[in-house]
């Protein structure tokens, strides 16, 4: 049976208010394209005209390195375009109107999802609804992973996976890349030959490694492989997928950013299973989609996270709530990435390597406002409507230090 999507009722606006933060991480994080100390976090709330509110966070990084957008890019584009287009359905909003008025502006699927994903926030909390609830998920308890970065030798890659391990984490998934692969994934699964493991390059293999990373993927029991190579190569995924063993997956992540580039890898026999992260490919309505084709084409599915703090987590875990959610997410506790979360209580492990789904209306969770002013660093709002035909121009802004 498969699940109803139900959309929220639009939403009379009265304002936006976007703040952001540096948050420090527990541990540095390190993959192929770079490493991460702080996290910079942009926060939307959007609130009605009956007070509710609505939250969501960007899940773009500082650097273009991951996306070709960045935290720069995505606050400019909304200031300058996007907040103008939220601005002309202020009166009736909702995450469809709101993508339709914002569909000539090419590209950007971050900068639409963080607007996309607090209308919808706002319009679950306006009906007293789960977020969960309205977008088909029935699950209380999703089945979630740690993903574990690039460490300077085997040794200390074992060390770490044996932290997580005892914290509760069935699954690990290890971030790879050539020079600093085959050792390291052998080394762990010498240590853990009970472990679920999955491998994710992000996209840091070329042509020549097919053959050899199909070798030590089957030597290794490697139960997943995620975006070997760059997201346009989809002939090299079809021909490592092709070569791996029977019980490893192919899956692809950056490669997918609509559901016509699912229906590309489809074609080509590319994809074994596919990482639906809402903030990366332009919002929930986008990765329901993507989702979808996927279940009609017996595809297994599973949501993928980006350092995001509880606010952008909760609205993970309230689409992994769906039932082509088969494979573990990566939506690891709070205390994964921070010694202190933005809402309280955090996200805690539970049992069988599982977080609960929020329950309350909309994501179920809400940032904390001394917790907020400790990180900000700056913050502008806007007040719907105004007679300023100019909402860049007419936006009161304030600062906290250096961004």
């Amino acid at each position: 049976m498969k699940e109803r999507l139900s959309e929220p009722a639009p939403v009379a606006l009265r304002s936006a208010h976007w703040q952001v933060l540096e948050m420090p991480l527990v541990r540095p994080f390190t993959t192929s394209f770079g490493t991460e100390r702080r996290r910079r976090v942009l926060l939307l709330t959007l609130t009605g005209q009956d007070g509710e509110s609505g939250y969501s966070e960007c899940v773009a990084g500082r650097d273009p390195y991951y996306s070709s957008e960045d935290t720069v890019t995505v606050e400019h584009v909304f200031r300058r375009y996007l907040l103008p287009a939220l601005a002309r359905i202020a009166g009736a909003a909702s995450p469809r109107r709101f993508l339709a008025e914002a569909e000539r502006i090419r590209g950007n699927p971050m900068a639409k999802a963080w607007v996309e994903m607090a209308l919808w926030d706002l319009g679950a909390r306006s009906q007293g609804t789960p977020l969960s609830r309205l977008l088909g998920g029935t699950r209380r308890r999703i089945e979630v992973g740690v993903s574990v970065g690039i460490q300077r030798s085997p040794a200390e890659l074992v060390r770490t996976v044996a932290q997580y391990r005892a914290q509760g984490y069935r699954r690990i998934k290890l971030k790879v890349e050539p020079g600093r692969d085959r050792i390291f994934v052998e080394a762990v699964r010498q240590a853990f030959p009970e472990a679920r493991l999955w491998i994710d390059a992000n996209q840091a293999y070329r042509g020549e490694h097919v053959d050899s990373l199909a070798r030590w993927v089957r030597d290794a029991r490697v139960e997943l492989v995620e975006q070997p190579f760059p997201e346009d190569a989809l002939r090299l995924a079809a021909g490592l997928a092709r070569r791996l063993p029977r019980g490893s997956l192919l899956c692809l992540d950056e490669s997918i950013r609509t559901t016509e580039d699912l229906e590309s890898a489809l074609r080509l026999g590319a994809v074994g299973a596919v990482n639906v992260k809402p903030g990366r490919v332009g919002g929930l309505l986008c990765a329901r989609a993507i989702h979808d084709l996927a279940r009609d084409h017996g595809i297994p599915v599973w949501c993928g996270g980006m350092l995001e703090t509880g606010i952008g987590r909760a609205h993970n875990l309230a689409l992994a709530a769906g039932k082509n959610f088969l494979l573990p997410s990566d939506l690891s506790a709070s205390d994964r990435y921070y010694a202190e979360d933005l809402i309280d209580p955090p996200f805690r492990l539970g049992p069988g390597s599982t977080l609960e789904v929020p329950r309350g209306a909309g994501i179920g969770v809400s940032p904390e406002p001394l917790r907020v002013r400790k990180y900000l660093r700056r913050e502008a709002r806007w007040k719907f409507p105004q007679a300023s035909p100019d909402p860049v121009g007419s936006a009161r802004e304030s600062s906290r230090g250096s961004s």
